[in-house]
């Protein structure tokens, strides 16, 4: 049973605003009037305490509470629901000077030492028992006060390149997984093809960590390497997730995961969490991914059209319940890219109703106020470090009205499962074979050009029920697991198979009868990497980056005026041999869905759809003003069909969506 208190977060109810706050930053004096301004602004949740621990444990065993249990009370007299989060991200110095062991190493076997944040190893069992207790004292404090509503663990899986530790305990911790995993050292010597260059090993105990190799380490062990560095942060957060709901039941636990971020399998960790979190940063995700100059300076201000909705779905299909939030959701200029920008005038409000359209049930901004010391100085908040309002705080006032008159919104239709595994991008970022040639930005890349033809995509794991979609696209998925080849086979809608998928068995060999193997009939005979500048180019197309050479007889369907052969038909699959770049994508995706009834719309640059239960939204990420196709149809509720830059246009449609399933991962929470 839930919480009946109505600062629960619920699904299926309108979509409810927060913000981060740390109550130990500012005077206490102080604390009243921020909770009173944060709910005349239309505020009705707030994070606090995910960095608190030396406050809380100024020293071993002796807890202030005080100042902690005063803070709650005046957040909650104020009518504020309360996520608090355990303080694990950041362990206090006295706990580091009395383990210091409990640092992680980094790859090159430096430790990673206190000062900042996130210093911790995942296999350390000291710093388990660590978290483990004040987790448990936390919970057992405030666990079932009032206020509280949620619960966050730890913070930011992973940040600063965290997940992998080359620590004696990772180390240790790493053959105990192995020994549990193979059936003797003689299976993972074969396995993993170590009669190559005599790797082969006489006992568990002599495998060390992939790290400080020579030259390139195994790809077999650095995959075994990235499924236990996984699956330490899954137990990590398992272990918190237990003790919360043994000390406050009825409350949601979830965890903000972060962009374009694959170091852990987030869908395993997911299983265990009421709600998945996510932080959107779209300028600062912009700024520090392989977006082009040209894509950096037309979406400067307001991030690339498909940055937060790409994350938007990912983590909804995350999550074991559908149920997903933002926690940290950006303001204005962040700290931490190459470049730092202010958003548009309009964008956070746009991202407001973007995260809504896709399901949002809280949308919680970072921060409440800028803070005037430490690391993030440069990072805007909703108020500036002298109290005076920043630009965002007005558009979170305006879109609080307008989510109140919008109300709940229904459930999404099903158009489009993009098939998305974590364990495919550490594939191809172990064994790249070309620059930039990654599983999660072919991924990215499908789904930004089915988003520029209107649909509403489903990102979900291999193991995901597709029934309800009319396509169904794999961008790559080099390991195949059986229940995906079960539910293509009986998939009655069109599929579209992305390069080295079925390329490798679950041990990083190349499978006997060669790729794709049972996903498509016939057999990648060759594969090359292409540099710039190196193409086969069609009609208002080219193959770049990545080409492989089938010995089939499908059918060839697209080829280049050189007569090479980027995809080829077989029924209603297509298999693409070529990487997926943005035209290639969008005359394959053309072709396929010309073989089904789905509805696509000819959008501007820049615009991009979203459709919501009975509602359609509108969203303009371009400079300039852009205008929704007549193809849209229904009464506009919200804006105009001429959308202006960082503008919305929402229409009502009077077609009924019925209600779907929202759990899309196809993964037991058990």
């Amino acid at each position: 049973m839930k919480i009946s208190s109505p600062r629960a977060i619920c699904p299926h109810q309108r979509m409810r605003l927060g913000v981060c706050y740390y109550p130990e930053h500012w005077p206490e004096e102080q604390w009243a009037k921020d909770a009173r301004r944060m709910v005349e602004t239309g505020l009705s949740h707030v994070r606090i305490g995910e960095f608190a621990w030396s406050r809380i444990e100024p020293e071993q065993g002796r807890f202030d509470w005080a100042w902690l249990d005063r803070a709650i009370e005046t957040l909650h007299d104020s009518g504020l629901g309360v996520i608090i989060g355990t303080p694990t991200a950041t362990p206090p110095k006295w706990l580091v000077d009395r383990m210091p062991d409990m640092l992680a190493v980094d790859r090159d076997g430096k430790p990673r030492k206190f000062g900042s944040r996130r210093h911790y190893c995942f296999s350390h069992a000291g710093y388990r028992a660590e978290a483990a207790r004040i987790t448990r004292a936390v919970a057992k404090r405030y666990g079932r006060h009032p206020a509280i509503v949620a619960w966050q663990t730890d913070n930011e899986y992973g940040c600063h390149d965290t997940v992998q530790s080359f620590s004696d305990a990772a180390r240790d911790g790493f053959r105990r997984w192995l020994e549990a995993r193979y059936d003797g050292i003689g299976a993972l010597n074969a396995a993993w093809g170590n009669v190559f260059w005599s790797m082969e090993y006489r006992a568990f105990d002599e495998v060390e960590l992939p790290n400080l190799t020579v030259t390139e380490a195994n790809p077999a062990h650095w995959l075994a390497f990235r499924r236990f560095a996984s699956h330490e942060v899954e137990t990590f957060n398992r272990a918190q997730v237990d003790i919360l709901r043994e000390l406050s039941p009825g409350r949601d636990v979830t965890h903000n995961f972060m962009g374009f971020f694959t170091d852990f399998d987030h869908h395993a960790v997911a299983a265990d969490l009421d709600a998945v979190g996510w932080d959107s940063y779209p300028l600062g995700f912009l700024e520090s991914f392989r977006f082009s100059d040209a894509e950096k300076l037309a979406y400067a201000r307001q991030g690339h059209p498909d940055i937060a909705a790409f994350h938007h779905d990912l983590y909804r299909g995350c999550a074991a319940t559908g149920r997903w939030w933002i926690l940290e959701q950006q303001p204005g200029p962040v700290n931490w890219a190459r470049h730092n920008p202010a958003p548009m005038a309009g964008m956070v409000r746009l991202w407001t109703l973007e995260a809504m359209a896709h399901g949002a049930e809280l949308v919680s901004y970072f921060r409440w106020r800028q803070a005037p010391f430490g690391q993030e100085q440069l990072h805007a908040g909703l108020l500036r470090p002298d109290d005076g309002s920043a630009p965002a705080l007005g558009e979170v006032a305006q879109v609080a009205s307008e989510i109140r008159e919008l109300g709940s919104l229904g459930s999404a239709p099903r158009h489009v499962a993009l098939i998305f595994s974590y364990e495919a991008d550490w594939v191809t970022s172990i064994q790249p074979q070309g620059a930039g040639l990654s599983a999660l930005w072919a991924a990215f890349d499908f789904y930004s050009g089915l988003r520029r033809m209107g649909l509403n995509v489903d990102i979900v794991h291999p193991s995901a029920s597709l029934d309800g979609y009319a396509l169904c696209v794999v961008p790559c998925l080099p390991i195949v697991p059986e229940i995906l080849l079960r539910n293509l086979e009986q998939f009655k809608g069109q599929v579209i198979i992305g390069p080295r998928s079925c390329s490798r068995d679950s041990d990083f060999a190349i499978p006997n009868g060669l790729p794709p193997g049972p996903l498509f009939p016939g057999k990648v005979a060759r594969v090359e990497s292409l540099r710039p500048g190196l193409e086969h180019c069609g009609d208002d197309w080219q193959i770049t980056q990545w080409l492989e050479h089938l010995e089939t007889d499908a059918e060839p369907e697209l080829i280049a005026g050189d007569g090479t052969i980027a995809s080829w038909r077989a029924g209603g699959i297509r298999y693409l041999g070529a990487w997926p770049t943005q035209n290639l994508v969008h005359e394959l995706l053309v072709r396929a869905i010309s073989n089904t009834d789905l509805t696509t719309h000819d959008l501007p640059e820049g615009l991009r759809l979203r459709q919501a239960g009975d509602h359609i939204f509108a969203f303009n990420y371009a400079k300039d003003p852009q205008a929704v196709p007549l193809s849209v149809e229904g009464e506009l509720m919200l804006g105009e069909r001429h959308v202006e830059s960082a503008g919305v246009a929402i229409f009502h449609n009077i077609v009924t969506v019925p209600h779907i399933d929202q759990n899309l991962t196809g993964i037991s929470k058990a």
